[in-house]
């Protein structure tokens, strides 16, 4: 008889438990869902963080996959050293035992066969199965553990016993296989084979828990050098944002004092890298910025002197033009009808001319910041009645206001924007134009609407406009083009607005809104 020749890569085909051995101990699988539910729904608006984050994914992902490869290989390079000594000690243990038994052996031989087998090996049991004459089974078992033919995958006891063909490539009618097992939770290396010409069939049986805990050792130590990884790279990327990204905060911090009107805030530049670069950019574009800021201002600040000093030598001689107009007025009834609409036409004009100037006056007044409130405890319905009535507007326009109504402002300046808006109503909207006053909270809200066509939609953004007078919809205007905006910035100083809309079917709606009580709203105003 003789033993049968070892085919261990065989094995790998019978492999019908799971292996006990894993490709790397994981993090705990909850670990990435808790980060995306911290992450989740967060704009990434920070560049530190997502210089982090990176850093993380790379570094993480560049020690997993080191550490998994280092697992796998150590893991193989030790079950198949285990294995190989095992197997090979087993196979030479079953060509100089097993093969020297005769070919009916007794209990007591196979017995003690397997005895002599398991004390000479390094670390495995062995069972000795053999069929006697009476077609009964002997079995000799020796060695640490407590092996029996029931720990045997049926897998591997069908292909020990499979008796094969010898050709030119296989020269052995049996072979050695083997196959990992796990029984009971503990991990084992089961091996056999059977001796050529009727021998004893044999199986090892060794325990794989020494390496499980190597590995499992092993396991933990790459995991530790995976976080340790994880934290350095955060170090490394928190001393790299702060290296990187402390320059451009500071350009941030230098273009948001350039955005509030810092125009001489400069940025020290040091280095010769691409952050110094934009520094010495944003240095020149301030510096441009602030020289063509500082052209337009003086250039505006001309304009507005050109037109206040304008105005201003413009009303002596107004004021003597309108002395001759209104003398010319009173005399027209005696002049030649050839005459007398020339001298109307003068008139008008003197008059038109002297609404602009006192516009020009006013508008280059809230220009230069000079315009002042003169605050004072108003009844707002008087002030709108006496407003219609003071232009004769009774007749044309319907009011709709409490008579309780009070509110602390200008009432001067109250008077211009009424004037404004409800001459422009009925200008072009036509009558009955209708007031309405209410209070809203802290609010005080007059509503002006006409009966006109309403303003095209194209209008509406330019009707606070200066000089902006013309609309397809609307005869052409002989005002100055001054007076909603004069409105508008009455309005502002006193911490209101002015807003235009169209209601369907109704004409215009502007609707004024200021603070019920001015002095409480804004702060620095004179009351007299």
């Amino acid at each position: 008889m003789r033993p049968a020749t070892a085919r261990q890569g065989r094995g790998r085909a019978l492999l019908t438990h799971p292996d006990p051995y894993g490709p790397g101990r994981r993090l705990p699988p909850g670990l990435p869902a808790v980060i995306r539910s911290l992450l989740a729904g967060r704009r990434w608006t920070s560049l530190r963080l997502r210089l982090l984050v990176v850093f993380a994914l790379v570094a993480l992902t560049a020690a997993v996959s080191a550490s998994g490869i280092a697992y796998w290989l150590n893991r193989e390079a030790v079950l198949t050293r285990v294995q190989e000594a095992a197997l090979g000690d087993f196979r030479q243990e079953m060509q100089n035992r097993a093969a020297a038994l005769p070919a009916d052996p007794t209990p007591e031989e196979l017995q003690r066969t397997a005895e002599l087998m398991a004390g000479s090996s390094p670390g495995y049991s062995v069972l000795l199965v053999q069929e006697g004459k009476d077609n009964r089974q002997m079995y000799g078992a020796a060695g640490p553990d407590n092996f029996r033919l029931a720990d045997v995958p049926k897998s591997l006891q069908n292909a020990v016993n499979d008796r094969q063909k010898t050709t030119a490539a296989n020269d052995a009618e049996y072979h050695v296989y083997w196959q990992r097992t796990k029984p009971r939770g503990n991990p084992y290396l089961v091996g056999g084979t059977r001796i050529v010409g009727g021998g004893p069939t044999g199986y090892m049986y060794k325990s794989l828990a020494q390496e499980r805990d190597d590995l499992n050792a092993l396991g933990w130590s790459l995991t530790i050098a995976t976080i340790l990884a994880l934290l350095g790279s955060a170090l490394l990327a928190q001393a790299a944002a702060r290296t990187v990204l402390k320059p451009v905060q500071r350009l941030g911090d230098a273009a948001r004092r350039l955005g509030e009107g810092e125009l001489d805030h400069r940025l020290d530049v040091s280095g010769t890298d691409e952050l110094a670069d934009l520094s010495h950019t944003f240095n020149k574009t301030a510096e441009a910025l602030e020289k063509k800021v500082a052209d337009m201002s003086a250039r505006e600040e001309a304009s507005r002197r050109f037109v206040a000093d304008m105005s201003h030598e413009l009303r002596t001689p107004l004021t003597a033009l309108t002395a001759v107009a209104e003398v010319l007025e009173e005399e027209v009834e005696d002049l030649d009808p050839m005459i007398a609409p020339a001298v109307a036409l003068v008139v008008s004009e003197t008059r038109r001319l002297n609404i602009l100037v006192e516009n020009l006056m006013e508008v280059t007044r809230f220009d230069a910041g000079t315009a002042k409130l003169v605050l004072d405890d108003v009844n707002v319905a008087d002030q709108v009645t006496a407003c219609i009535d003071a232009r004769a507007w009774l007749d044309a326009v319907e009011l709709d206001a409490a008579r309780d109504i009070m509110a602390r402002l200008d009432p001067r300046r109250l008077d211009v924007i009424l004037a404004n808006l409800i001459g422009n109503a009925l200008k072009h909207g036509g009558s009955p134009v209708r007031v309405s006053v209410t209070v809203e909270d802290d609010w005080l809200v007059i509503a002006v609407q006409d009966n006109g066509p309403g303003i095209p939609e194209e209008v509406l953004p330019h009707v606070f406009d200066r000089f902006y007078k013309a609309s397809a919809s609307r005869p052409k205007s002989d005002g100055s083009g001054l007076g909603l905006s004069i409105a508008v910035e009455n309005a502002h100083i006193h911490g209101g607005d002015i807003t235009a809309a169209n209601v369907p079917g109704a004409g215009a709606l502007f609707t004024l809104r200021l603070p019920v009580d001015v002095g409480k709203a804004i702060t620095g105003d004179v009351d007299a």
